[in-house]
């Protein structure tokens, strides 16, 4: 068994499409292997900023053998026929083999084909993964005619240790590779994977980027400890930074000081975002004026003169922030709300400040609902919400629109909590981010989502298939969540009016995907949601966990069974009747004691249920459900519904129509799987 090793050579490649490349890389080497015949024991890739590799082990030297066969006509089909089967397929009649098939005797061509050697098949699905490869932009250079991320360099193709020889529009493919750019950039000859690497290694690449991240999170670690302080941790950051450096190099900086006067998360975005540079805090949580950048070689001063020319840019970059800064605290927000005019939320819905307009009569609405929301303050918030778009900062950073308009009302004197409720208004963004608690938070943040939902809802731009460029489906799990998890009992019909049945509908199928996300059954919140009328999400959940304790009950699986055999019953004996039976029984025509003992215990679970339903006890309501079993199980053991006696077969029939009335009173139970 062999290996292959692969290595594309290249500039640069953008640092956000090098895990899909890597994927992508081994998804078509090894779809190409398989469709060849050539299987493998296990493939894996690896990608730095001027490499993509993969290495392949246990293929074979040569294609196994194979034979093809197709079926032709019957045997006896006209002569034409036949001839032209034979004529497709290049054989005589005699090397046609005969085979009854079950639907009468055909003819099937079959041939043998010897297995190629491997390495004349390799090149092929090598040429083909490179001259399709899916890159999300690629470019063409010089006078060729082959795309890549970048202008692509060499290629390395080693199996069973040799190289392979073939050329990829003027690219020759063979066992050389190069180092580091800077460090070793002379050409390195190889022999196998581990070869590779190790070589690799000694010429300053580190080829895995897992440790490349580990190796930059241990130095950053290191250096930021021994001055008495520690990173704050960025996930996305240290994913970016190792894919721009082949050897990594954590050096530590600092800044002035003064710089501090600024919001941190404006310093932080400020070096994240245009330098790559990590953030560091002290043991008191404090943002300190220091940072760590990751260089990309070793360099022979220790990195003082890289670290003095990041201080410098840096220095700049704080400058321009620090004068957003102080610009923008010349002016309160309330002043800033006439620019809102001049900004379009949406060509058909009018500008920002018409949008603010509507939130800051929402949000006062919503605090009817909303224990501990003033009416007056969250009315103030949302007006101001939007300001900070108008900034300088924002404008320059806009992720920080919301962060920055709490730091300006505070700095213009707004209450605490309406500032936060600026800061919040945008949250949650996301399934993971966090849900605002705070009772204005909640107000502003819902009002602007739900207004969001009833403008496009207005103008039918709803969300179709898999495209929602409004993120409305963002927006209604927002709402959802603010209100279970703050546990807020309100009705949402009358918050959507007219749009009312289409936007409940919507809000149902995200709710569904919500709970299903927690491991709730959708075809709970469906016989829940069956009810109709019901638009108070806390009880709707209340009710669906409930009925998910229920079912999962031996007496709940026992009941829905019995369920579903009386309601079969039921429809085909309607259909039948061409009549609807769906009135109570007659205890007077019972012939048998199983039928009263239903019947009575139907009449108390009923109204036991009945009344814990208006308590809003819902486990109480299925817990007089779980009671039936019993009865019920009797009565199926011991009754025959469809009795010779017309009268009794009709009376057993609304007797089985109160089992589906009563459970029915609960949730529709005939949307429940199993």
């Amino acid at each position: 068994m062999a290996q292959l090793l692969l290595e594309l050579f290249s500039e640069e490649i953008p640092a956000r499409m090098q895990a899909r490349a890597a994927e992508d890389l081994q998804r078509l080497v090894s779809d190409g292997l398989k469709a060849a015949g050539l299987p493998f024991d296990a493939a894996k890739c690896f990608v730095t900023p001027r490499r993509l590799c993969l290495v392949a082990d246990g293929l074979p030297l040569t294609q196994p053998d194979r034979e093809e066969e197709r079926k032709g006509p019957r045997v006896d089909a006209p002569e034409k026929a036949v001839q032209g089967f034979l004529s497709s397929t290049g054989m005589r009649l005699d090397q046609l083999q005969k085979r009854d098939t079950g639907k009468g005797e055909f003819y099937f061509a079959v041939t043998a084909s010897k297995g190629q050697p491997s390495a004349t098949l390799i090149p092929g699905i090598i040429e083909k993964t490179v001259r399709e490869f899916p890159w999300p932009k690629s470019m063409r250079w010089g006078a060729g005619g082959l795309r890549w991320v970048r202008p692509l360099h060499s290629l390395l193709c080693l199996f069973d240790g040799a190289p392979l020889t073939f050329e990829i529009d003027g690219v020759r493919a063979g066992d050389t590779t190069r180092g580091h750019r800077f460090m070793a950039p002379d050409t390195i000859r190889v022999r196998n994977f581990d070869d590779y690497r190790a070589a690799l290694e000694k010429a300053f690449v580190c080829l895995d980027a897992a440790d490349r991240k580990a190796r930059i999170l241990q130095q950053a670690t290191a250096l930021a400890a021994a001055d008495g302080l520690e990173l704050i941790p960025d996930e996305a950051l240290l994913d970016e930074v190792a894919g721009l450096n082949e050897w990594p190099t954590a050096l530590l900086g600092k800044f002035d000081e003064a710089f501090l006067e600024v919001p941190p998360e404006v310093l932080r975005t400020a070096m994240r975002t245009h330098q790559k540079y990590f953030s560091l805090r002290g043991k008191d949580g404090k943002f300190a004026p220091r940072f760590i950048v990751v260089a990309n070689l070793l360099a022979a001063d220790g990195g003082t003169k890289i670290t003095e020319g990041n201080q410098r840019v840096l220095a700049a970059r704080l400058s321009d922030a620090k004068f957003f800064w102080d610009q923008d605290c010349r002016e309160t927000l309330e002043k800033r709300l006439e620019g809102l005019k001049d900004m379009v939320f949406h060509a058909r819905l009018g500008s920002v400040r018409e949008k603010v307009d509507r939130n800051a009569a929402l949000a006062g609405m919503l605090t009817q609902f909303i224990p501990g929301a003033d009416k007056a303050h969250a009315e103030r918030a949302a007006k101001l919400a939007k300001c900070d778009l108008v900034t300088q900062m924002v404008g320059e950073f806009p992720e920080l629109q919301g962060i920055m308009g709490r730091y300006y009302a505070l700095a213009d004197g707004e209450r605490a909590e309406v500032a936060q409720a600026i800061r919040d208004h945008y949250s949650p963004a996301g399934p993971s981010d966090a849900c605002p608690s705070a009772p204005l938070s909640i107000a502003v943040a819902m009002a602007d989502k739900i207004d969001t939902l009833l403008q496009f809802w207005g103008i039918d731009e709803k969300p179709t298939g898999s495209k929602d460029p409004y993120a409305l489906r963002r927006a209604a799990l927002g709402v959802i969540r603010m209100i279970l998890e703050n546990g807020l009992r309100l009705n949402l019909a009358p918050l959507f009016g007219a749009q009312a049945d289409d936007l409940l509908a919507f809000f149902a199928d995200r709710l569904k995907v919500h709970l299903r996300e927690k491991g709730m059954r959708h075809d709970l919140v469906d016989a829940v949601f069956a009810l109709g009328g019901q638009d108070d999400l806390v009880l709707l959940v209340a009710r669906a966990d409930a009925l998910d304790v229920f079912v999962r009950s031996d007496d709940g699986a026992n009941l829905l069974a019995a369920y579903k055999r009386a309601v079969n019953i039921l429809r085909i004996e309607e259909k039948r009747d061409a009549n609807s039976y769906n009135r109570h029984a007659d205890p007077a025509a019972f012939r048998q004691e199983e039928e009263r003992a239903l019947f009575d215990r139907i009449s108390e679970a009923a109204a036991e249920a009945d009344d814990a339903v208006r308590r809003e006890d819902f486990t109480a309501a299925m817990s007089a459900m779980a009671r039936l079993r019993a009865p019920v199980d009797a009565f199926f053991d011991k009754v025959t519904v469809n009795a010779d006696d017309a009268e009794l077969r009709v009376n057993r029939l609304l007797l089985l129509s109160q089992i589906r009335s009563t459970l029915e009173s609960v949730a529709d139970f005939s949307k429940i799987e199993g």
